[in-house]
């Protein structure tokens, strides 16, 4: 057996190599988010609302039910965040449940729920205690159960599912000390020796891993005679001998999460453990992501309910120069955001479910959109209701309970929602991910003409595709049904949705013309402009969630449930979203992005250094990144299996 690789050193280009290599490269099915981005408003893709079949509402709704006497009863909140800890007892009560098997096929022992009313118990779960909905979701969207559904043998399935749906606890393992979104530097390795391979490395980050029982790693086989080698990924007993759990991480929210610091020395994992072939890992990932990115809509949703819910009832008791706060325009326009955009989160996350259910588009645009928006809105709505709350909204819990008020832990739940604008993919990485697909059309006809390895008749040949391409795509952006004022009449009752509709058709187009014209401006420099493409793609997020709201709020009307209010909800929301969008448009143009970069340039040359005299850094000491050099630990393994 060979020694373990050292780490990898790569270049800026060898990395987008890796991960371009990592993406789904073909669109099988249709998209509309990525039509969206084209300039084409394919309305017929999400409207009428999908619904999901009535045996699968009548198992969801049960599930849902149990549920939800289990979260009222056994679940304490307070405890979980005074103790920074999920009760044992909790935790094998959520088994008994079924509820680690919620997406796991029922002849696995599963309870074979369908993406929509996962999502629904995340929700219900996660407004328990947000540490118990990241606990079920870590372990089922990201964790073993989901890469093994997608890509796993029969006998893997038969091996692991059943345990993974009733007994044992998985997590996934990707990020290293000093690797995160940037995963052609991955260090662990995996060599391959006989019928096994070889781990060794250190991962990071690990949610569920100081309790899991079972691991995804990925790690990096070496190439050698009969191994392609690459990025692989693979399922591993957490008690195989040299694993330790060398440390379990604290945060400033999700105080029970079990998230660890996991080192591999020597450890053996059987061939036959192998998720996929060499090399898959990273593809592997990221397909699973496309619909395990929906599990952080999901608690964003649950957190905008709630927010709502307290703003309500402290707006009513609140008063202030003789009325109640809400009374207060001040106040009140928060409390119309949070309301329109809650309903604008659920009908994203209801919408991309449904769809992800169906299998009849392509979501993995969807499912990143979703996440991205519902993460930076989830976090501006609990923003908003500590702004309401005032002195009380920064107040803990406990606290407010001491000297006898209600026990609202708003400030909690600002510090629980940080993370979501980080975990699985940080929004500036979502934006890059989800501008590069939005470009996707572009480069498939037009990259060798901005690729500077290409050759001369390369370049020539995609001119001549480029040309055919632009003939047709370009007069279509012109002119659309955004422009006829009877359009999507459908939408348009006592209160008039079509108006806004019209404006995503409209605004689909300028999107399309916009990008057309960075491309063509800036060409192969287009990927360093990020200011731009994270532009490019918030637009693209609030049009596919005004779309979304549209669409459910008819769905809600000819249901007959809410009709009217869901109207009402969805107006306020595209008009708020409206105003988001110009200001976006105005920005992609009129910003500072030039003077940003001379300031940063600065910045890190030391030019203003003294603007940072006059303080004390209350920072410990220690490097900057923890030594992660392979080798056996020295420290206590902190593993702390629950039975």
């Amino acid at each position: 057996m060979s020694a373990p690789p050292s780490k990898p050193t790569v270049s800026e280009r060898e990395a987008r190599q890796v991960a371009e290599a990592a993406r789904e490269q073909d669109w099988r099915k249709p998209s509309f988010a990525k039509e969206l981005f084209l300039g084409r408003f394919r309305l017929d893709l999400i409207h009428p609302h999908p619904l999901p079949p009535d045996d699968d509402v009548r198992r969801g709704e049960e599930f849902l039910a149990k549920l939800r006497a289990f979260c009222e009863t056994q679940i304490d909140s307070a405890r979980i965040e005074r103790e920074a800890r999920i009760p044992d007892e909790v935790i094998a009560g959520l088994k008994e449940l079924g509820a680690l098997g919620m997406k796991i096929d029922t002849k696995y022992g599963g309870l074979g729920l369908t993406q929509v009313y996962y999502n629904k118990a995340l929700a219900l779960a996660g407004s328990a205690s947000p540490a118990v909905g990241v606990l079920l979701s870590a372990h089922q969207s990201i964790g073993v159960p989901q890469p093994l559904k997608l890509f796993g043998t029969d006998e893997q399935k038969a091996e692991f599912l059943p345990r993974c749906a009733r007994t044992d606890i998985s997590a996934f393992l990707l990020t290293e000390p000093d690797v995160g979104s940037d995963p052609a530097r991955l260090a662990t390795s995996a060599v391959p020796d006989g019928d096994s391979y070889v781990l060794d490395g250190v991962k990071l980050w690990t949610t569920n891993g100081v309790i899991a029982d079972l691991l995804v790693v990925m790690a990096r086989v070496p190439k050698s005679e009969g191994h392609k080698g690459g990025i692989t990924a693979f399922v591993v007993e957490t008690d195989s001998p040299g694993i330790t759990v060398e440390n379990r991480n604290a945060f400033m929210g999700l105080r029970g999460i079990e998230n660890g610091v996991t080192r591999f020395h020597q450890v053996r994992v059987p061939a036959a453990h192998r998720i996929g072939p060499e090399g898959a890992g990273l593809k592997i990932a990221l397909t699973t992501l496309n619909t395990g990115r929906l599990s952080l809509p999901a608690s964003c949703v649950a957190a905008g309910k709630w927010c709502l819910k307290i703003a309500r009832e402290w707006s009513a008791a609140r008063e202030q120069w003789g009325r109640p706060i809400a009374e207060h325009e001040a106040v009140g326009a928060k409390i119309s955001f949070i309301a329109a955009t809650t309903f604008a989160l659920e009908a994203v996350l209801d919408l991309s479910s449904q769809m992800a259910d169906e299998d009849r588009n392509d979501i993995r645009i969807e499912g990143a959109l979703a996440k991205l928006f519902s993460s930076e809105m989830g976090w501006l709505m609990a923003d908003e209701l500590v702004q309401i709350r005032g002195g009380r909204g920064f107040e803990t819990a406990e606290s407010l309970a001491a000297r006898g008020e209600k026990a609202v832990p708003a400030e909690q739940v600002l510090r629980d929602l940080r993370i979501n604008r980080i975990f699985e993919g940080s929004t500036e990485i979502m934006q890059l991910l989800i501008a590069r697909e939005a470009v996707d059309a572009h480069l498939k006809v037009a990259g060798d003409l901005i690729d500077p390895d290409k050759s001369l008749s390369d370049k020539a040949k995609a001119g001549a595709n480029a040309g055919v391409f632009y003939a047709k795509w370009l007069p279509k952006l012109v002119a659309g049904n955004g422009q006829l004022p009877r359009t999507y009449g459908e939408f348009r009752h006592e209160v008039d949705l079509s108006r806004h509709l019209r404006y995503v058709e409209r605004g689909a187009r300028k999107l399309a013309r916009s990008t057309f014209y960075a491309m063509s401006r800036w060409q192969g420099r287009m990927e360093t402009k990020q200011g731009f493409l994270g532009r490019i793609v918030d637009i693209g997020a609030e049009l596919f969630a005004m779309s979304a709201v549209c669409v459910r709020a008819e769905l809600l009307r000819t249901q007959g449930e809410h009709g009217r209010e869901a109207y009402q909800l969805a107006d306020a929301f595209c008009a708020q979203s409206r105003i988001r969008v110009e200001e976006l448009f105005g920005r992609l143009w009129t910003n500072t992005d030039d003077l940003d970069r001379k300031v940063v340039k600065g910045v890190m040359g030391g030019a203003y250094t003294w603007l940072e005299e006059g303080i004390v850094d209350p920072s410990g000491e220690g490097p900057w990144i923890a030594d992660a050099t392979p080798g056996p630990s020295k420290l206590d393994n902190v593993h702390r299996p629950v039975n």
